[in-house]
């Protein structure tokens, strides 16, 4: 009787398995995406659709589930068309689920949606992303679909945001044009080191280099002495056939000013002076600087060095790079490799973005839940072990990109890494807006201790009023992402966190002079309903209205900072107050702000935005100021218009011409179009405000921006940042190139031609083969080849003399193996190019039919 029971549950459970694996499976659920018009109905939206498609085996069923999915437009859920209602759950995040007329999707059929959402889509990160689906009776199972299908834009109504965008999408004929003036120099002409010194002369005769080369040092510089024979070792392998005499020394000279240096290559003996240990370590990367990529990529025993006399020093004090890992996450590994790539190019701070609205990334061990919570992304409707979903990170909370922080003695390792190569971390804590990580994550440790019934402790730490019924929606469409400034509470948790960073700083003997505090983007709307807000009010009655709000919060904030001798960083609406100028209301800076020292970081200069001037305006009116231009200086913008090209384009298109063009004292002086490409008057800019001399002695310095909404993975991070780094290095660096001076227009351009020539030789025959190789390569962008079809011609070329150009004629996606590009085709039919740099790593094909 047992073996018949048991036989009987056997076939039971085949039936049941073979049953399932014929039932309906989520996972195989495709979607596909199409943009059909921008500028719909004659407004700032734009109309698309979503095909929804079951390949698989089972039925989806007609009712009981829910499709998520991260989208950066906010839709108007009343233009849903379809059977399917969507529906805004917070952030990026929208979902939508059957409606009444939804009658189950059979295998191989499909349904048909349309929405229409503000603004316009132009490109692929403008789709959405991370869709997963639910069960509604089943929420804490979810199941990832595959990648969305995005059909490429190739119409004009699909690719021109508005009748004013004069912006035509790049074709492989106008990436031809482009590069028509980038000739081809030869190495020997190209500059010996980069970024450009201040005064470099050749000398007769080589010095050559090896691993086994000599170095000494006076004490001071014992730390840089070490660390170039380990640089020496490392990337000389192999070892010299034959001794060679000469040795590197590296001398204290008080006369040197910080970070300057001395550098004299001589046959028998490189000698680098410098008066402090930054100078040193700059010396150092000038040396390595002048090795070639196949020493980089340890083809070599030795090298001989060009002997030259160098006198150097950087244009700025503060050479800079945020990076944003809060909003998607990098790991401490990639950070150590992107520290050691500022290092080479003589950047000397690194701007951690360490909190958002998307994550909190630092652990804070009195305040577990920031990371506990705050550290992770995934599937919720409470945010209460984890924050929701946002840029596509999916439903699961081991997605590497919305998953992740830097444990305490992670954070302390970063920071020694970094003070070895003379970069100084800053960090940044978002506040007041931009909070929701760190609001939501409080709100969790609220609830547990009121829990234990410690009421006092619950309430040491919260972020917001519990019976705030204010209204607002940021420009990320949260609605829930700002602190409340009027609660002690609130500062309560500044100083703590402001306490615990000081600390990690002390224990890994880095400096630390600001935390950058934030301060952009607060929305309208915020503390208007605020039970906290008003008590202050009739306690302080100078505190008419939420302007005044702002100035109490970052006063209180600075006093914070000060009680450890730091002052306060800030983005620039920190700094501003609106006062009636002309009966209109206008931002002005905050004149208290600038007496207290209180940095700020100019983003705003979108052309014909009417803020163009405003970095120099704050720099006039006593604020030290970094440049953070967007126009020139935001990497997460697209490379061109394309619409396979990732990043956003809200402050204009960015490849590594725009750092390199960036003029840092006068950049109204190349700056011609806005973000739609339409030209500005030149009666316009000219009544902009002008550096004054106190104005210019206030520009600190500048810095590159890499926003990380798009930066999924650390392939994408250096894809984003390279080759536009070293525009920013050569900027921050080198004194002004002539062209940026010379008063002559006509002159000026031709200047800036042949400068910006020399620059892609640069790049592509030494700077970029160097990168293949150094921290075993960075993945930076590889342009697409450019062509033209001329009376049955077919011609190609590269932004980068040096890289291989190869085709095909079968449809085949070109590969090292392909042909060589050398000289016109005059083969008829479809052909594929695709540029290659010397490594063999390939960039993204384009097509052209002959």
């Amino acid at each position: 009787m047992k073996k018949i029971i048991v036989l009987m549950c056997a076939l039971l459970a085949v039936f049941m398995e073979t049953k399932a694996q014929k039932g309906f499976n989520p996972g195989q659920l495709q979607v596909k995406w199409e943009v059909l018009q921008n500028n719909y109905q004659g407004k700032q939206q734009f109309r698309d659709e979503l095909i929804l498609s079951n390949p698989g085996v089972g039925e989806l069923p007609s009712s009981g589930w829910k499709i998520y999915f991260n989208f950066p437009r906010m839709i108007l859920p009343a233009t849903v068309e379809g059977p399917v209602k969507m529906a805004h759950a917070n952030g990026d995040l929208f979902y939508f689920e059957p409606a009444a007329d939804f009658k189950g999707l059979k295998p191989g059929d499909s349904v048909r949606i349309e929405f229409t959402a503000d603004a316009w889509a132009v490109n692929i990160t403008d789709g959405p992303d991370g869709l997963y689906f639910v069960e509604n009776d089943k929420e804490n199972v979810q199941v990832a679909l595959k990648k969305v299908i995005a059909v490429p834009s190739e119409k004009a109504e699909q690719l021109m945001r508005i009748p004013a965008d004069k912006i035509a999408p790049v074709t492989p004929k106008e990436v031809y044009t482009q590069n028509k003036v980038i000739t081809d120099l030869p190495e020997s002409s190209l500059p010996i080191i980069f970024p450009t010194p201040s005064s470099l002369s050749r000398q007769p005769g080589y010095f050559t280099i090896s691993g086994t080369t000599a170095v000494s040092s006076d004490p001071a510089f014992k730390k840089e002495s070490d660390y170039l024979k380990s640089e020496l070792q490392q990337i000389f392998k192999r070892k010299p056939s034959a001794a060679f005499k000469g040795s590197i020394v590296i001398k204290k000279d008080p006369s040197l000013k910080a970070e300057a240096y001395d550098l004299t290559v001589a046959p028998s003996r490189i000698t680098i002076s410098a008066g402090d240990s930054a100078g040193a370590f700059y010396g150092i990367q000038s040396i390595k600087s002048m090795l070639p990529a196949d020493a980089w990529a340890g083809k070599v025993a030795t090298v001989n060095l060009p002997c030259v006399t160098v006198k150097d020093k950087p244009r700025f004090g503060y050479r800079g790079m945020l990076l944003d890992v809060a909003r998607n996450f990098q790991s401490k590994q990639q950070l150590l490799k992107v520290i050691d790539l500022l290092g080479f190019y003589k950047l000397n701070t690194l701007h951690l973005h360490l909190s958002d609205d998307e994550g909190w990334r630092l652990e804070i061990p009195s305040l577990p839940e920031l990371t506990s919570v705050g550290g992770h992304r995934g599937h919720t409707l409470t945010n209460t072990d984890h924050l929701q979903p946002a840029y596509g990170s999916g439903p699961h909370t081991d997605n590497p990109a919305g998953n992740g922080f830097y444990t305490r003695q992670d954070y302390i390792e970063i920071l020694r890494y970094a003070n070895a190569r003379h970069i100084t971390v800053i960090p940044e804590i978002e506040s007041p807006g931009h909070a929701r990580a760190a609001i939501k994550s409080m709100d969790v440790r609220y609830n547990r201790l009121m829990k234990a019934g410690d009421k006092t402790e619950a309430h040491r730490y919260l972020l917001h009023d519990l019976k705030d019924k204010s209204v607002y929606s940021s420009v990320q469409n949260w609605n829930d992402n700002v602190m409340d400034v009027s609660m002690p509470s609130t500062y309560n948790f500044i100083g703590t966190v402001v306490d615990e960073v000081v600390k990690m700083y002390r224990e890994a003997g880095a400096p630390l002079k600001t935390i950058h505090m934030g301060g952009d983007e607060v929305p309208a709307g915020v503390w208007q309903k605020s039970p906290s807000v008003e008590k202050l009010r009739s306690e302080l009655p100078e505190i008419e209205g939420t302007e005044q709000l702002w100035l109490y919060y970052y006063t209180r904030v600075d006093e914070i900072l000060k009680k450890h001798n730091l002052y306060t960083s800030a983005w620039e609406e920190a700094g501003l107050k609106k006062e009636l100028v002309n009966n209109i209301s206008k931002n002005v800076p905050n004149t208290d702000f600038a007496q207290r020292r209180m940095h700020l970081y100019v983003w705003n200069n979108v052309l014909g935005g009417g803020a163009e001037d405003l970095a120099y305006r704050l720099a006039n009116g006593g604020f030290p100021v970094i440049l953070s231009c967007v126009t020139n200086l935001y990497f997460d913008m697209a490379y061109h218009k394309e619409f396979a090209e990732p990043g956003y384009y809200w402050g204009g298109y960015l490849d590594v011409d725009k750092p390199f063009k960036f003029i840092p004292l006068n950049y109204l002086k190349n700056s011609h179009e806005d973000n739609l490409g339409n030209m500005i008057p030149a009666e316009v800019l000219s009544h902009k405000e002008a550096l004054t001399a106190t104005g210019k002695a206030n520009i600190v310095g500048i810095q590159g921006q890499l926003w990380s909404e798009t930066v999924r993975s650390k392939e994408r991070m250096e894809y984003m940042l390279l080759p536009k780094l070293l525009g920013l290095a050569e900027r921050a660096w080198a004194p002004d190139p002539d062209w940026a001076t010379d008063p002559d227009p006509i002159a000026s351009e031709g200047k800036y031609q042949k400068s910006w020539v020399a620059f892609c030789n640069q790049l592509g025959k030494k700077e970029l083969p160097k990168l293949d190789y150094i921290n075993k390569g960075y993945q930076y962008r590889i342009p697409t080849a450019g062509v033209e079809i001329d009376g049955g011609m077919v011609k190609a070329n590269s932004q980068f003399p040096g890289f291989i150009i190869r085709y095909t004629t079968d449809g085949s996606i070109p590969t090292v193996k392909s042909s060589e590009y050398k000289q016109p085709l005059t083969i008829r039919g479809k052909i594929n190019f695709r540029v290659f740099n010397k490594a063999g790593r390939g960039g993204r094909t384009v097509s052209v039919t002959n």
